[in-house]
């Protein structure tokens, strides 16, 4: 049963207009750098619309960040007046604009407020029903500003070196840094110490922070609120500064989205992996799930994708799941891949597939589908005369960070192409969604993945036809084991000559990783997924990892 009352908005735009703000945070040593696709822009001007059968007469007041009106019969009321009306049939509705940030409203009132039952519209498409959150109950909050709980850490060690001070923490953290006290700068002309703006380098490792030409982050502390800018850091150096001068504490800035699983077992280094990820995990579940806190704290539709699943066993939070979808769709009319990636269009009809998998969530399949049906139409405009996927000039395809043959159609993006096909066919079946159609299109183009990209003589599915170079990789091979495009005999086939082959190049990527120890699992090598599990995120704890990183290749040498 729902809870009321609600802000209540045009479904989407909330999590549009956070979107924005997440994708256009990124900093990389004091130069700005926003997402570099397409934004979507929330709707500046919405009304709400609701219809009550009064039986006697009630009082309600309406809340806006906006500029507009209630509208109830024929009169009309300003935001924050209180309104009497009834009993009887009485329509309401409220106009409401804002240039800035996406109109929301909040409505009190015993009988008449702000509960899921509204329906909004846009003054183009017809009313659909309001979009809202669990997050924002109560009418002094604005609906444009998240709430992030709060914890405090104080340094686990403070060190003076280099003429100034570096202060660790236990982990890495995402956090604004607050800095008290003074620093006094000896002037070499009087002899005096003088004050001066206090600027602070932040690290995930000692030697970034101490590195104050190529340190990721530094900032100057604002004189006011004396903290820094939201960012990840574990070190923090304050040149020329001596201990006894400043107090220094991060106040680690998070969405409290409780855990529900644990695990612990007799192997300490898994106990560890698991500790490592599970904190590297929240991390990046905030408003939406990014790939990561510190460089580009973006929301990528690959990334999402494997979240989904982590979420489904970790915290088994939808509404995480929900915002993250919503935003990196967008709205019609589809004009680029979501973040440029072809194969990302793709994931995000597997997340919602995934998604609705996971909790039965019709309510949001529904109003996701005709964004899927568009899509999948957007998609199909890019195939060429085999019926398979590629790319245009501006698009990006990208698969994993590894040296595919990219030259015509790659072999994995139809294999996704193909599982989307799937997935639409199975919720299709959903009342409200169609999925007539696509389970031909899948079968048709399993039959020209298998005319064309095996090779009987490898034993495995090749990058490209086109090129004449018959490449393997690891990649297309997982996917024609996780997404059922093999058969059984060649699924046996590309475990032994692909999977445990030394010869075909090793993945770098935990994200792909995450893929290849699926498949291992689904193919009952229990030992061997154990052993990478191991081998590679316990390769990262040996150098001295807090959290897991993008990418590890045992083979390159520390210092890089």
């Amino acid at each position: 049963m729902i809870e009321r009352n609600y802000w209540i908005w045009y479904p989407g735009d909330f999590e549009l207009y956070h979107a924005m703000k997440q994708n256009f945070s990124r900093i990389e040593r004091g130069i700005g750098w926003p997402a570099f696709w397409k934004s979507e822009g929330f709707r500046n001007r919405v009304v709400f619309r609701r219809n009550y059968q009064l039986e006697k007469e009630t009082v309600f007041s309406v809340y806006s960040k906006s500029i507009g009106y209630v509208l109830v019969g024929d009169r009309k009321y300003p935001f924050g007046r209180e309104i009497i009306c009834g009993p009887g049939e009485t329509d309401v509705s409220v106009h409401a604009a804002c240039i800035e940030k996406f109109p929301s409203i909040y409505i009190a009132g015993d009988v008449i407020c702000s509960d899921s039952g509204w329906m909004v519209e846009d003054y183009d498409q017809p009313a659909v029903p309001v979009g809202y959150s669990k997050y924002f109950t109560r009418k002094e909050q604005d609906p444009s500003v998240w709430d992030y709980t709060e914890k405090i850490y104080l340094p686990i060690r403070i060190e003076e070196v280099n003429d100034g001070i570096l202060c660790e923490f236990e982990t890495e953290l995402t956090a604004q840094i607050k800095v008290t006290g003074q620093i006094h700068k000896k002037q070499e002309e009087t002899g005096q110490r003088d004050t001066y703006p206090m600027r602070i380098y932040c690290g995930e490792s000692r030697e970034e922070a101490l590195n104050q030409e190529y340190c990721y982050y530094s900032w100057e502390i604002d004189p006011h609120t004396k903290c820094s800018p939201r960012c990840a850091v574990r070190y923090v150096f304050i040149p020329e500064c001596k201990k006894s001068e400043v107090q220094v504490l991060a106040i680690h800035k998070y969405v409290d989205i409780p855990v529900k699983a644990s695990f612990t077992c007799g192997d300490e280094l898994l106990n560890q992996i698991w500790k490592v990820a599970e904190h590297t995990f929240r991390l990046c579940s905030g408003i939406f799930f990014i790939d990561g806190i510190k460089r580009d704290r973006w929301i990528w539709s690959g990334d999402a994708y494997q979240s989904l699943f982590v979420n489904q066993y970790l915290m088994a939070d939808p509404d995480i799941n929900r915002r993250t979808l919503l935003a990196l769709r967008g709205n019609d009319p589809m004009t680029t891949h979501i973040n440029t990636i072809v194969d990302y269009s793709l994931f995000w009809i597997l997340g919602v597939k995934a998604h609705y998998e996971a909790y039965a969530d019709e309510e949001f399949l529904k109003q996701v589908y005709p964004k899927m049906l568009s899509l999948m139409n957007f998609c199909e405009e890019q195939l060429d005369e085999h019926g398979f996927l590629i790319g245009r000039k501006q698009d990006w395809i990208y698969i994993d960070w590894a040296d595919l043959d990219k030259e015509g159609p790659l072999a994995a993006e139809q294999m996704l192409l193909a599982a989307c096909y799937k997935a639409m066919e199975e919720m299709g079946k959903v009342p409200e969604c169609s999925g007539e159609g696509y389970k031909g299109k899948y079968e048709k183009l399993v039959r020209k993945i298998d005319q064309y990209y095996w090779d009987e003589e490898k034993s495995a599915y090749i990058d490209s036809f086109v090129s004449g170079k018959r490449q393997v990789t690891r990649h297309a091979n997982i996917f024609a084991i996780l997404y059922g495009i093999a058969d059984d005999k060649r699924q046996e086939q590309i475990v032994g000559h692909v999977l445990l082959n030394d010869e075909i190049p090793a993945i770098t990527t935990p994200y792909f990783k995450f893929y290849e120890l699926d498949v291992l699992c689904r193919m009952g090598r229990l030992s061997e997924a154990f052993n990478q599990i191991k081998s590679y995120w316990g390769g990262m704890l040996r150098k001295g990892a807090v959290t897991f990183w993008e990418e590890y290749d045992p083979n390159v040498p520390e210092e890089e």
